[in-house]
């Protein structure tokens, strides 16, 4: 019974630690990420997953409208904003 708990104990360490090295901060990412696109607003400057800089000017449920260029705006999705850029970081 008792080596049977011995050999046990490396398995309950390895994911534990596995827990706190990896699980754990993955979850602070998502939740963190989660929070910064719900408290997008308009006239926020932002940055997109594909490299696009541009400044809010529409929010919908789903959508934003990005103005990318002074006249040129184009939607994207809500998920695809991955940083909310400081003020006057984008030059038009």
């Amino acid at each position: 019974m008792l080596s049977s708990l011995g050999s046990m104990l490396p398995l309950v360490l390895m994911f534990v630690v596995l827990y706190f090295v990896m699980i754990r901060p993955q979850m602070k990412r998502q939740k963190e990420a989660r929070a910064m696109i719900e408290a997008l607003a308009k006239g926020d400057e932002v940055a997109t997953a594909g490299g696009v800089l541009g400044k809010i000017t529409s929010i919908s449920d789903q959508y934003l409208g990005l103005e990318i260029a002074n006249g040129v705006e184009i939607k994207v999705q809500r998920s695809a904003v991955v940083q909310v850029l400081p003020k006057g970081a984008v030059k038009q």
